[in-house]
């Protein structure tokens, strides 16, 4: 007979302020919730509790990609946009709370034998839509049957 448990925690995680741009922060996330390794089938959800930065799943080894992101994004949503009337925090502000819009404010991930389930080529980006950001925060909730 095989007993299994369930398993949830969650964890909050302050981020360093980031420049405008693209991070990966998959390390990050996993030093903070380590109790995934404690989970044979489940899933990890990371939310962001901001408006103006995002989160993505996308390449994590060529950095030209998280660039180009930044290039396209910047070209398809400008700050100069002349009628944008929510500027109070400065050019970015409208511009960043569009752009995180577009990108996800959380993403679930599966977790399996007690690693994230991503793929070989997958890594986690904090988008950071502002050009003079705070620290970010983020929830993390692991969840699922135990080993």
């Amino acid at each position: 007979m095989i007993i299994s448990m369930n398993v949830m925690v969650q964890k909050n995680l302050k981020l360093k302020p980031y420049a405008s741009g693209y991070h990966l922060v998959t390390d990050q996330i996993l030093e903070a919730i380590p109790e995934i390794s404690q989970i044979q089938t489940g899933f990890l959800q990371v939310f962001i509790q901001h408006t103006s930065a995002a989160l993505t799943i996308n390449e994590n080894a060529d950095p030209t990609v998280r660039s180009d992101f930044q290039t396209f994004v910047n070209e398809l949503i400008p700050e100069t946009y002349p009628r944008f009337i929510h500027t109070y925090e400065g050019s970015d502000d409208m511009p960043a709370h569009i752009k995180a819009s577009f990108f996800d404010s959380s993403l679930q991930i599966p977790i399996t034998s007690g690693k994230l389930n991503l793929g070989i080529w997958q890594g986690i980006y904090l988008c950071e839509f502002r050009m003079r950001a705070s620290a970010r925060r983020l929830v993390l909730t692991a969840f699922g049957i135990g080993k």
